[in-house]
């Protein structure tokens, strides 16, 4: 039997908020969470803004030693875990069977500032200067396991590396685990941490980041003429999955129900998308299929949407390849034009957007919106956020690579 899978609880750690409550107020208030950078010296950098978490003290969660023994985006995955298992209110320990809960955390870089930083101390002071906690702190899979340590979750283990699908695909992963009854509950999400002089410096070679730099808070303006680049962002955005006798069982409330997943590859650039969108409509369309429902029933897609001038056209053109003229009636807005690309997180915290969607009947904008791209002709909920009845939500997430992930929610009926 394919049980049900439901969300009981959210966490973030973004540039604007910490709290679910802060996070939406300031999304549907059309606020930027984007600045310029204060954690290192930009001067010499092409882009020196970013969606940058500003008063974040990690020794405001942990006592200084275990702090030390994790990079940032571990800080900020196990922060969002522990956030949104209260909002579930779901003690691991207590409340259930910990060989039962799992944790899917994926980031797409991992801990790019640790690496930067024992790099640094090798070539100045040699290799018996390093860290024994180098590695450990550094790899992808850290995230999934900190929590791990830090909650008592025992069940299934595991993290995606798939670019910017990465939480996304963490989302869809841990939905089935779950469907197929290998566990009642799923820590799941993206966690990054890439405003880094390394992570700065290497999408600025790449040319994929705005330039804005008088005017960051204008800089990320998907689908509009004058884009010119993703912006980057960090952060973590987590849900609690649970069976739905599981949490009826408890009495936990339910944000909406995860009913729909979808991946594919592109098979065709490490960068651009392939044309026409064809892999992301191929992704969206098993999406819509996995979760029995027509194209025409969604009632909103937060769309992966990062202001590209190839990444936004194609998404445009899979959805209308996919939805048909259904795509012109249904409201798709993407978030990152005010938290910025979080990169491996961004499917996690959309996922979170999604769920708050739903729950309370308002969709969040698109802001910088002033002079859409020919090509952009979709209704993008422009500028200022929306009252609407959010019955299905679909989040889009595209990573470089070809990967592509799809997840569906929808509005909880018993």
């Amino acid at each position: 039997m394919a049980h049900r899978v439901v969300i009981t609880g959210m966490g973030v750690m973004t540039s604007l908020g910490k709290d679910l409550e802060t996070f939406w107020s300031n999304l549907t208030s059309g606020k930027s969470g984007i600045s310029m950078i204060e954690n290192f010296d930009v001067t010499e950098y092409t882009t020196r803004f970013a969606g940058e978490i500003k008063d974040f003290n990690p020794e405001d969660y942990f006592d200084k030693k275990a702090a030390r023994r994790m990079d940032r985006y571990v800080q900020l995955a196990v922060v969002a875990s522990l956030s949104a298992l209260k909002d579930a209110n779901l003690n691991v320990n207590e409340d259930t069977d910990p060989e039962r809960v799992g944790v899917y955390v994926g980031s797409g870089i991992g801990g790019l500032s640790t690496w930067e930083e024992q790099h640094r101390i090798l070539l100045e002071k040699g290799p018996k200067r390093l860290s024994p906690f180098f590695i450990p702190m550094m790899i992808a899979n850290m995230g999934t396991g900190q929590i791990s340590i830090h909650t008592g979750a025992k069940g299934p283990s595991s993290t995606a590396v798939t670019a910017c699908a990465t939480g996304t695909n963490s989302i869809g992963d841990s939905f089935k685990i779950i469907q197929r009854g290998d566990a009642d509950v799923m820590i799941c999400g993206g966690a990054e941490a890439p405003i880094c002089p390394t992570g700065l410096g290497g999408f600025g070679a790449m040319r994929a980041l705005s330039q804005r730099n008088d005017d960051p808070e204008h800089a990320s303006r998907p689908f509009d003429v004058a884009r010119d680049g993703f912006v980057m962002g960090e952060g973590a955005g987590i849900l609690i999955l649970e069976s739905l006798e599981h949490a009826q069982q408890r009495g936990a409330r339910i944000y909406a129900e995860v009913v729909g997943y979808g991946m594919s590859s592109d098979a065709y650039d490490m960068y651009e998308p392939s044309p026409g969108g064809e892999g992301a409509a191929r992704c969206m369309v098993k999406a819509l299929k996995d979760a029995k429902i027509a194209p025409e029933d969604v009632s909103y897609i937060n769309m992966h949407g990062t202001s590209t001038g190839a990444g936004d056209i194609a998404e445009t053109k899979a959805i209308k390849s996919t939805f048909g003229e259904a795509a012109y009636k249904i409201p798709a807005s993407s978030t990152k034009s005010m938290t910025g690309h979080l990169l491996g997180a961004a499917g996690g915290i959309e996922a979170v957007i999604c769920g708050l969607s739903i729950l309370h009947s308002e969709l969040a904008p698109t802001i910088n919106l002033e002079n859409p791209d020919v090509e952009c002709d979709l209704d993008y909920v422009p500028n200022v956020s929306r009252k609407a009845d959010v019955n299905i939500a679909m989040s889009n997430s595209f990573g470089f690579g070809g990967h592509n992930a799809t997840i569906i929610l929808k509005k909880f009926e018993a």
